[in-house]
């Protein structure tokens, strides 16, 4: 019992340049925010204009763009609520992405009938008797809360038909359930469900007793402290097979704050499972894996979707720090007859040896860098990030591709 449509693969976008690596390396849609008014105000950097022109191009190529109006809105940041809606009429995305009931109510009243409606993840939908409250509500997509198991998703998908799922599949997991979360609030005053959450989650924690304040009581992880509450990274790369069977109709990956390096790597590893699952492709998932090693990220888990709700390995006890492999180079902005033009992310050297990859992993390449141009002409053996140089490379290059190197 699964979706017969193909899977959709959901990438996170925070600006033009992200959306257009997400799409180039393998996503089906793509999910952005309007300022304020989505969970992550921090990573947003579209103009009106430039969400316009985004939809245009993605209606051209068969893509899709959501948009995030996801936050939780107090009475006197609705008529801001009204006017984005407003907004979202004029530039008619594939869909929004809604969670407080009041937003809902507005969206419902306001919205053109052709853009769809899906409920976020933060409104943490759990069982079937929630999804067919919220389909008669008119929501065609159900983002289902991430406590869920897969056999539980199997059994609301067998119960409840004619609506979509969707599942996060990869990226930072909250402490929080469904990610509703106080703590940045109370401890910073910055509030998570304005999207400016500090992760307090993440942070080094020891105990005090009342009467001794000066003194520091570690809770026997480490000598550093202890991090209760810090989760690792979801990843689900291994199991899309399962993610299909359960009836998900699109998985998504978390990061709008990410780089363009982690959303491009990140994708493209997706899209080959996901390509793998249907037999489009046979690219061996060991490889799949790898990729996903290359980027930044804490340890790895599958959350609750496997071993269900006592799975202890969620947490990471000893560290929140990221395990970082590869560095980041620069992207390739333009192709010339003796050379390629390099916006340089990370400081490049003459002759280094760096691996250069694309949208099919199948293509990546390992080389040594060439010689090098600056923007005059001049040659040079080293180049600094924000800058353009011209590149000679012994492989083909191709505009799009990504440089980068191993530690």
């Amino acid at each position: 019992m699964y979706q017969k449509n193909k899977i959709e693969l959901l990438a996170p976008a925070g600006n033009r340049e992200k959306l257009k690596f997400a799409f180039l390396y393998g996503a089906d849609a793509v999910y952005i925010g309007f300022k304020d008014l989505s969970l992550r105000s921090y990573a947003e950097k579209f103009s009106i204009s430039d969400i316009k022109k985004s939809v245009d191009e993605a209606n051209k190529s068969e893509r899709k763009i959501y948009i995030a109006l996801n936050a939780y809105v107090e009475e006197n940041s609705f008529k801001k609520a009204e006017r984005a809606i407003d907004k979202i009429n004029e530039i008619k995305p594939h869909a929004v992405i809604v969670s407080d009931p009041g937003v809902i109510n507005l969206v419902l009243k306001r919205l053109d009938k052709g853009i769809s409606i899906h409920l976020s993840t933060q409104a943490n939908t759990l069982n079937s008797e929630a999804v067919s409250f919220w389909k008669k509500q008119g929501i065609k997509r159900i983002i289902l809360g991430r406590e869920l198991s897969l056999s539980e998703i199997k059994k609301i998908y067998s119960k409840v038909r004619d609506i979509e799922f969707e599942i996060f599949c990869h990226g930072a997991m909250c402490v929080s359930y469904s990610g509703r979360c106080l703590l940045s609030s109370f401890m910073t005053g910055r509030k998570a469900n304005k999207g400016k959450c500090a992760h307090p989650c993440r942070w080094k924690y020891r105990l005090i007793e009342e009467e001794r304040p000066r003194e520091h009581f570690a809770v026997d992880e480490t000598d550093e402290g202890t991090f209760i509450f810090n989760s690792k990274d979801l990843c689900m790369v291994d199991y899309v097979k399962k993610i299909r069977l359960a009836g998900i109709s699109a998985i998504k990956v978390e990061g709008r704050m990410k780089s363009l390096y982690y959303i491009a790597c990140v994708t493209r590893a997706y899209r080959k499972a996901i390509d793998n699952c249907y037999g489009k492709e046979n690219f061996p998932f060991r490889k799949i894996r790898e990729e996903l090693e290359k980027v930044s990220h804490r340890k790895y888990t599958t959350g609750f979707y496997i071993n269900g709700k006592n799975d202890y390995d969620m947490q990471e006890y000893s560290s929140s720090a990221y395990h970082r492999k590869y560095d980041f180079l620069g992207i390739v902005i333009k192709v010339k007859k003796d050379c390629a033009v390099v916006n340089v992310r990370n400081k490049i050297r003459k002759n280094e040896k760096i691996e250069i990859i694309g949208p099919d992993m199948k293509k990546d390449r390992v080389t040594r860098v060439g010689e090098m141009r600056d923007e005059k002409g001049v040659d040079i053996c080293d180049a600094n990030p924000g800058t353009n140089i011209c590149v000679k490379f012994p492989v083909n290059i191709f505009l799009g591709d990504i440089i980068r190197k191993e530690l």
